[in-house]
């Protein structure tokens, strides 16, 4: 990934007493970028058009640049060519999405990210065992799809906590949780502790289900929020970390916080009087959209930005097997 032109000075404000700050981590996350490759090195290897069922990730900028280079983006398998590859989104998909692709003679790809695989695997371990499976997710979001088509029967879905208190099981001593990977960290603990008041014998997940990623950028803005008169969230708004980075920073003290696409979408009234603009990504961000916004803000009169890094992160993903096979049949043939 490109490196942002930041400054290394300091202090980090100008004569004027303003300064813009990056949140480190931000950006793409492991499963993101695993996805990405994936439809570059699908187009490589076979060809176009590769099909790709969903977003591949949820950002519209790395959507249309798939699109250029001959990704093409279904809604369902029924507007796929019987016989083509079909790449499945980081976001993961249903038992039946992949019966339907087998029915129809489709090459498929897996680019379903291994954190969200991991949730759909507790899923089916938690219906073997008749468990009732409270999922904590936004409703309509393909990963929520996904998870829930491993167990339908065993899956209630908890959007709020809010929800907890009307919610109804066969036996509350055999009940567990289970959670989209994107969510906010406070509020999916929140609910958490709500269901466990209602429901004291709650059986949790092996390890947390919110993604290290949306954990580690939430708590990367949270480091700087709470000085930045503005946040400026890059990101698509069909991205729930993205949206969920907005809340985030509100809640932890910015005055306030947008989410935007790009550095077109900056509206010059967010800086009338700002003295510090923090700014950070979603984890299907390319840093270069990020690089673009810090470009603007010096075209208005902004200095240098500097980066807060809370850690580091160093998780990489293989390709789905199925595309490593190819393509190491293709590098014997060379």
């Amino acid at each position: 990934m490109p490196q942002l032109d930041l400054s290394t000075d300091q202090p980090h404000t100008d004569s004027t007493g303003r300064r813009v700050v990056v949140a480190a981590p931000r950006g793409y996350c492991a499963g993101v970028d695993r996805a990405v490759v994936t439809v570059e090195r699908a187009l490589e290897t076979y060809g176009a058009p590769i099909y790709v069922r969903k977003q591949i990730v949820h950002n519209r900028h790395v959507v249309e640049t798939l699109e250029q280079r001959g990704a093409i983006f279904v809604d369902d398998l029924g507007s796929v060519p019987e016989g083509a590859t079909v790449v499945f989104s980081a976001h993961g998909v249903s038992p039946a999405v992949r019966d339907e692709a087998r029915g129809r003679g489709l090459k498929t790809i897996d680019a379903t990210c291994p954190l969200v695989t991991k949730v759909h695997h507790e899923a089916k371990r938690f219906a073997r065992e008749d468990l009732d499976i409270l999922l904590i997710g936004h409703a309509g979001h393909e990963e929520v799809e996904g998870t829930t088509g491993e167990a339908p029967s065993n899956i209630t879905l908890v959007q709020s906590p809010a929800d907890v208190d009307s919610l109804e099981v066969r036996d509350p001593s055999k009940v567990s949780w289970l959670s989209q990977t994107t969510l906010s960290v406070d509020e999916t603990m929140e609910t958490v502790r709500r269901l466990r008041e209602k429901f004291p014998d709650l059986i949790d997940p092996p390890s947390d289900d919110i993604c290290y990623a949306t954990s580690n950028r939430q708590a990367a803005i949270k480091q700087i929020a709470d000085h930045s008169d503005l946040v400026i969230v890059v990101g698509s708004a069909n991205s729930s970390n993205s949206v969920r980075l907005v809340e985030v920073a509100l809640e932890a003290g910015a005055t306030a916080a947008y989410r935007v696409d790009n550095a077109g979408e900056i509206a010059d009234e967010w800086l009338d009087g700002v003295r510090s603009i923090g700014i950070t990504s979603g984890a299907s961000v390319p840093d270069d959209l990020v690089q673009g916004v810090l470009d603007h803000l010096q075209r208005k009169g902004f200095p240098v930005a500097t980066e807060e890094r809370l850690t580091e992160e160093s998780l990489v993903f293989a390709l789905p097997p199925e595309l490593r096979r190819d393509l190491r049949a293709g590098a014997s043939a060379d």
